[in-house]
């Protein structure tokens, strides 16, 4: 979440920022935060001073003991009372404007970087690169939930008879796909210098509020109500909040892990053609690759993350462009963030596989995550993410653009992995 100082020093920038996103009342919303820090802050203030001066009549009623004037210093005690009264009060006070604070710092987004083009929707992404030969297909080519039905590699059905639409069965050689595309991320991942780790699919509902999800995207979030805890949209979830209320050294930097886990997503309203098969799940497989960065050097740890990325889709040999998300259409905590779209050539569309993300200090501000410099003082990091890669519209490209009448040929890459190179 914001800082209420960074909203104080940088009104107008704040304000043009959440503007260029496009979120209702921005100026209200930020002159409502600034009047209960003030109130809250207030309220600090006359409380020390009724503390300071209900210490400083305690030590005259010590005194007073000790000189055997008993009668004085209970009429003075009796002043103590209605202090305490007072600070209670006030105590209270100032416990309900910092709630209030903090629950209406929860509803504003980030501000978006000044790189961040103005829009209201995805058609107004601007497009930073594209990257590869679009194929040319045969005549009677599929898309890939017919293709599957073809090869018998990914059921829909089984999944609806298990659990419900939106939960596909991989079999055969969609399983083995599936498990040589996690372990070449990984693989990859770790060769660049990431930690493997394997976090919770399950979190409580503070991790939520620490890395945004809660209460911005509640109801997109599977819940398991008996215990109070949410199954993860995706790995970032809990790989950030590995460092949730932990300071760091300076030389820790950069933090570099990557994780393999299961996503669920409700998305709720979800319907059409753009949905069907793979194109949106509920539960889909994904590799995220998370990074706690110095300050100074996240936007450079963004390009880097943005091309490592672009790397594996390279090695995949698919088609991708790169496109800078603008306000209307990013994330509610993300400062900058770079879609990455590969092609489909059946479907002739272009189909998101990776979200990365800068942050900057407002997922760390809620994680309270800090690093302490030489000079001993600490500030808040700067938290990255991006998918590395999502599976399931990954698998689609591959099975769509690489088919032939004879059948469907695997990216070069993958044949180690896999142990056949066609289905």
């Amino acid at each position: 979440m914001l800082l209420v100082n960074q909203i104080r020093e940088n009104f107008a920038g704040v304000l043009a920022g959440l503007q260029k996103r496009n979120f209702p009342n921005a100026e209200a919303v930020l002159n409502q935060a600034v009047s209960l820090d003030e109130l809250r802050k207030s309220t600090q203030t006359e409380r020390d001073q009724i503390q300071a001066e209900s210490n400083a009549i305690s030590k005259e009623i010590g005194i007073l003991m000790r000189e055997g004037k008993a009668e004085e210093a209970v009429k003075i005690r009796e002043k103590t009372a209605e202090l305490k009264t007072q600070i209670k009060d006030l105590e209270d006070q100032y416990s309900s404007a910092e709630e209030e604070l903090r629950l209406l710092l929860y509803t504003i987004p980030n501000v978006p970087h000044t790189s961040v083009p103005a829009g209201k929707s995805a058609e107004d992404n601007e497009i930073v690169l594209e990257s590869g030969v679009i194929p040319t297909l045969f005549e009677g080519k599929l898309p890939h939930w017919e293709l599957i039905k073809k090869y018998d590699i990914i059921d829909f059905d089984l999944g609806v008879k298990i659990t419900g639409a939106g939960f596909p069965v991989y079999k055969g050689k969609g399983a083995r796909l599936q498990r040589a595309l996690i372990n070449f991320f990984l693989d990859e991942a770790i060769a660049a210098g990431y930690m493997e780790v394997q976090p919770p699919i399950l979190v409580n509902e503070e991790s939520g509020y620490a890395t945004g999800q809660l209460p911005d995207k509640e109801g997109q979030m599977y819940f398991a109500s008996a215990d109070n805890l949410y199954l993860i949209p995706t790995a970032e979830v809990p790989i950030t909040n590995l460092y949730r209320d932990v300071i760091l050294s300076e030389s820790d930097l950069p933090i570099k892990n990557v994780g393999y886990t299961p996503c669920f997503r409700r998305e709720a309203g979800s319907w059409g053609a753009h949905v069907r098969g793979l194109n949106r799940l509920h539960q889909f497989d994904k590799v995220e690759i998370v990074q706690i960065t110095h300050p100074e050097h996240s936007y450079q740890t963004l390009e880097s993350m943005s091309s490592y990325v672009q790397g594996l889709l390279k090695k995949l040999e698919l088609p991708y462009r790169v496109l800078r998300l603008c306000g209307g259409d990013m994330g509610f905590t993300s400062a900058l963030t770079y879609d990455m779209e590969v092609y489909s050539a059946a479907q002739e569309r272009w189909l998101e596989v990776s979200s990365v993300s800068n942050f900057e200090t407002y997922q760390s501000n809620r994680l309270k995550l800090r690093f302490k410099g030489e000079d001993k003082k600490t500030q808040l990091a700067h938290s990255l993410n991006g998918s590395a890669l999502a599976l399931p519209r990954i698998v689609a490209s591959i099975l769509e653009n690489n088919q032939t009448p004879d059948g469907i040929l695997m990216p070069k890459v993958l044949h180690s992995y896999l142990g056949f190179d066609k289905i």
